[in-house]
């Protein structure tokens, strides 16, 4: 009975927040973390504590396959070299800025500090493109945060496992470059097949009823033996839906394809909303923590606000840098892949962290030092460039 009260009020909270920001054009991301966080110190409202179960099992597959079904794979290949010095750089120099500053701030290993940096490393889908979406950013734009947000999760998640496993062994480049072809191969083979299997069985399928509970499986056809085999379940939900997304109008029919949108915008509305709400939720508790542990409360601070900034401002300083220095040689001196000045500023601004981020947080190994403070970090984080970056986007946009 707790739980389905506890479910009921998640979710009147979430349709009561939307509807209040559809009406004033507020942003509900945003406005649904600030709510969470207020009401996560009210008495009455129960503690509840995310679990990177809940999180990378039960909402991130949905999440992304609902995204990747309403993305271009043809728009995706066009902008496959941008999307990658995102996705994959980016990631990895954010991981190295992060994870460096906090080992000089922190007593607490280097592998400790990198794996911290690749937890709070990679922006998130829901809150870039949700966002993107609303202030009308260009289509190449909003196709390139697509694009990378639904593939760095795959690899922070590869570097995020490959930096716990050094926190108890030693781990060579060798074993480094290998854990992470086979993570990244085995995702992209399964998600193939994964897509190829649901194609064949939809073509025999004659209901919209049964096509629709299809598509509810897929994300987790995709994810679960991904993850089985060590490979990268993330990358095999986003290939998986980017090929069954591309080629609905060859194996579904019209009623089992409008079926389809309607329910899996409704699912999205509903995960990604309630996503914001809990993330809000998780303060009161994640500070109680950290007053357990024995750093001082200026450490923590300086630990906080350095790993904000250095999440933020990695972003501005790679994406720049990338564009004026290295493809210098390739006469684009002034664009990534051809982008002007302007969709620079805006695409290194819209690195805004999401849930995943604290979930990730959530890997990390009960006996690493100052774990409790770590979490704070990545709440900061995530909330941080959420109120940061979300409030003043469509600013700099226009």
């Amino acid at each position: 009975m707790n739980i389905a009260v506890v479910i009921l009020g998640l979710a009147a909270t979430v349709l009561a927040v939307t509807a209040v920001c559809r009406r004033f054009e507020l942003p509900a991301p945003l406005v649904l973390v600030v709510v969470g966080t207020g009401a996560s110190f009210l008495p009455f409202v129960p503690t509840l504590e995310l679990t990177p179960e809940l999180v990378l099992l039960g909402l991130l597959p949905p999440l992304l396959y609902a995204a990747a079904i309403r993305t271009s794979l043809i728009d995706i290949r066009a902008n496959l070299r941008s999307i990658g010095l995102l996705a994959v750089g980016l990631v990895l120099f954010t991981m190295v800025c992060v994870g460096f500053l906090t080992w000089w701030i922190l007593p607490i290993p280097l592998a400790a500090a990198l794996a911290f940096g690749a937890v709070v490393a990679p922006p998130d889908a829901v809150a870039a493109t949700s966002i993107a979406r609303r202030i009308g950013l260009p289509r190449r734009v909003v196709t390139i945060l697509e694009g990378e947000s639904l593939l760095n999760d795959a690899t922070a998640l590869v570097a995020l496992r490959t930096a716990v496993l050094a926190l108890a062994t030693t781990v060579s480049v060798g074993s480094i470059s290998l854990d992470f072809l086979i993570a990244a191969g085995g995702g992209i083979a399964i998600g193939v097949l994964v897509a190829l299997l649901i194609g064949l069985l939809r073509r025999r399928l004659t209901d919209t009823v049964s096509d629709t509970a299809l598509s509810f499986m897929a994300p987790f056809l995709a994810y679960l033996p991904a993850e089985k085999v060590h490979a990268s379940g993330v990358l095999a939900v986003v290939v998986a839906g980017l090929i069954l997304g591309h080629k609905a109008p060859l194996i579904q029919d019209a009623p089992s394809r409008l079926s389809e949108r309607i329910n899996w915008n409704t699912i999205q509305f509903l995960l990604e909303n309630t996503v914001f709400l809990l993330l809000g939720l998780q303060l009161r508790w994640i500070l109680a923590d950290v007053g357990s542990d024995d750093l001082g409360a200026g450490t923590v601070a300086m630990f906080c606000v350095g790993a904000l900034l250095a999440a933020i401002l990695a972003r501005p300083v790679w994406i720049f840098g990338i564009a004026f220095g290295i493809l210098r040689r390739s006469r684009t001196a002034t664009s990534m892949s051809g982008a002007p000045w302007q969709s620079l500023a805006v695409v290194s601004w819209a690195g805004m962290r999401g849930v995943v981020t604290v979930a990730a947080a959530f890997v990390l190994p009960a006996e690493t030092p100052h774990r409790e403070t770590l979490l704070l970090g990545a709440f900061v984080v995530t909330a941080g460039t959420l109120l940061l970056q979300g409030l003043t986007l469509p600013d700099l946009a226009r």
